[in-house]
């Protein structure tokens, strides 16, 4: 079942199921104008919000390049992606390599012909409270969140700089790109514990706006979505005991269940929002709705 408006002349379509467990064949009907003919990096694809903007994206036109440190879900990624009738691959790699940037910011030149809409998304808590927070889990956390964004943009600064500088000689003006960083209420308000995480989730939104200020003449809005509580394994209850691993460490992820039931009533809506939701905010600063909107930060926490 869909709804569908228009809006500034853009025809928006809204699917009610999900698109991971009953994707919709992606036909001249239903592919949609936000996203026709860009082309999308997305980092942290594999799952949850990367996942859910990845299969967004996809459907509203855009031929997107994703990426995750685990291969495997990346590949199912692309893959019910491209069985729905959209263009996707997969650069899987760990973000905080050194390689890792112009390895995916080339995937995504030499196989699409250029890059419209980079998605910094990829990241993992590691927590403690500062007393007992060791330099690995410190420094590990900046790089995924902060470095890894600033190495990517910086990869991408080439492209991105001298096609506008060209469009702008030919055309009169540059088109619009837009680069999306992901970051976090942590970062916005601080959070206990987790003194590396909120540095890093507080670092990108300075990047965010010192970049927007930078690269305005380019035509390039750069905003910022900070999530509150959104269901994926990050916020899942720790006891169902999954972990990752990073190096040599092992690192437990999700929330105490303790601490999800007694914060879980303190969201004005009730309930963490799915990563669908979260996926449409990062839409609306990816498509042409936010072409003069950047330098901000949204916060989308259900009403907190």
């Amino acid at each position: 079942m869909r709804d569908r408006i228009k809006l500034a002349g853009i025809r928006i379509t809204f699917h009610e199921s999900r698109f991971t467990h009953h994707a919709s064949r992606l036909t001249e009907e239903n592919v949609e104008a936000l996203l026709q003919g860009k082309t999308a990096i997305i980092t942290g694809a594999g799952r949850g919000i990367g996942r859910a903007t990845a299969e967004l994206f996809a459907q509203n036109g855009a031929r997107v390049v994703l990426s995750d440190i685990d291969p495997v879900p990346a590949e199912q990624a692309v893959g019910a992606i491209v069985a729905a009738g959209g263009h996707a691959i997969s650069v899987p790699g760990d973000v905080t390599n050194r390689a890792f940037p112009d390895l995916i910011v080339n995937a995504a030149i030499e196989k699409f012909g250029g890059i419209d809409i980079i998605v910094n998304n990829a990241g993992y808590t590691w927590d403690a409270v500062i007393h007992k927070m060791t330099d690995e889990q410190w420094e590990a956390i900046l790089a995924v969140h902060l470095t890894a964004p600033f190495r990517i943009i910086r990869a991408a600064s080439t492209f991105l700089r001298e096609a506008a500088k060209r469009e702008k000689a030919e055309q009169g003006a540059a088109l619009a790109r837009k680069i999306v960083n992901i970051s976090s209420t942590s970062g916005t308000r601080g959070n206990p514990g987790q003194a590396n995480y909120s540095s890093g989730k507080a670092g990108v939104i300075g990047l965010t706006k010192m970049l927007a200020k930078e690269w305005g003449q380019f035509n390039i809005q750069v905003n910022c979505v900070a999530f509150g509580r959104i269901e994926t394994r990050l916020t899942q209850a720790k006891e169902k005991g999954e972990t990752i691993h990073r190096g040599e460490a092992e690192i437990a992820i999700g929330i105490p269940a303790e601490r999800l039931n007694r914060t879980t009533p303190m969201i004005p809506m009730g309930r963490a929002g799915t990563p669908q939701e979260a996926a449409g905010a990062i839409l609306f600063f990816a498509s042409p709705l936010s072409d003069y909107v950047s330098g901000q930060v949204l916060e989308v926490a259900g009403g907190l």
